[in-house]
């Protein structure tokens, strides 16, 4: 029983980071109907703003003494470094391809997903770069169950950014503006809001929760490399279709179902194939029910 109580940790905080990435992909999505697989390096790309700044810091003495505040300044730099990127993303990548056909937005996204790996190896180069090693060690035992800070860190974190943006959405001008203009965004446009500050919102908060995402796996995992967002883009973006590709409440889900299920299958089954389980949930998802568990069901969070 503690082996699965275990597991569920362990598959709470890889799901918590899924969900964050997951909503980038279903957040664009929803509002423009692209995948945009570049979002995979803008999450890569705030894992290495975060070593970048952390070793900064370390390196003056700052982290020793202000620990929080230095995590804080991390976080803050890798989402509004992301947000940038983001916004590049769409001005140059994406808006002047806005009238033309999905194929060559899709070109455009796979253009750009391998232009920013590229561009993270030569700058960065193509060995790991580790963490300061603060905040990873220490936790609690629960019978025979061990809850580590970190993945305290990392659940709480998540849960507060998914709550903060569900408030954003549902309760801000800004936030119903994206949501009109994911159902219609002639008649959004007719009705005088601006579809281009709607979408580059979008992209921007999709981007900075990618970014804190990165930072997270980077302080879990211990280090960070140029092709990290490959693989988990790929399952955070399963983790969208899952839960109804265009549905927030859906990406949080599917990304906690994702992270479940390669937990318990890499500790149960084998855990050579534990990246496997997210591909082959993503060809049963769109094989039996390609709108998701929530696709048709929650419009008022559809963004």
């Amino acid at each position: 029983m503690d082996v699965f109580l275990q597991q569920v940790v362990n598959g709470l905080t890889l799901g918590s980071i899924y969900a964050l990435i997951a909503l980038g992909y279903t957040m664009v999505y929803g509002i423009i109907q692209l995948i945009n697989f570049a979002h995979g390096e803008i999450f890569a790309a705030g894992g290495y703003l975060g070593v970048i700044t952390l070793s900064f810091l370390q390196a003056r003495g700052v982290l020793e003494h202000h620990p929080i505040l230095g995590l804080a300044l991390a976080f803050f730099l890798a989402m509004v470094y992301c947000a940038f990127m983001a916004v590049a993303l769409e001005r140059i990548a994406y808006r002047p391809l806005r009238g033309a056909s999905r194929l060559s937005l899709l070109l455009s996204a796979l253009g750009m997903s391998i232009f920013f790996s590229n561009g993270m190896m030569l700058c960065q180069g193509v060995y790991d770069k580790a963490y300061p090693h603060f905040f990873v060690s220490g936790g609690f035992h629960l019978g025979g169950v061990v809850i580590t800070q970190m993945q305290i860190f990392i659940m709480v974190g998540s849960i507060l950014l998914m709550v903060a943006l569900n408030l954003f959405v549902n309760r801000t001008r800004l936030g119903k503006a994206m949501r009109s203009t994911a159902q219609d965004r002639v008649m959004s446009a007719i009705l005088g809001i601006n579809a281009d500050k709607t979408i580059v919102t979008t992209f921007v908060i999709g981007a900075s929760l990618a970014a804190a995402a990165g930072v997270m796996v980077g302080l879990y995992y211990g280090s960070v490399r140029f092709d990290m967002g490959f693989i988990p883009g790929i399952k955070a973006f399963a983790a969208a279709v899952l839960g109804g590709i265009g549905n927030l409440t859906g990406a949080m889900l599917g990304g906690m179902i994702i992270g479940m299920v390669e937990i318990f299958a890499a500790g149960y089954l084998a855990s050579e194939y534990k990246d496997v389980f997210a591909f082959v949930i993503l060809i049963l998802v769109l094989y039996f029910r390609p709108t998701g568990i929530m696709g048709m069901q929650v419009d008022d969070t559809r963004v």
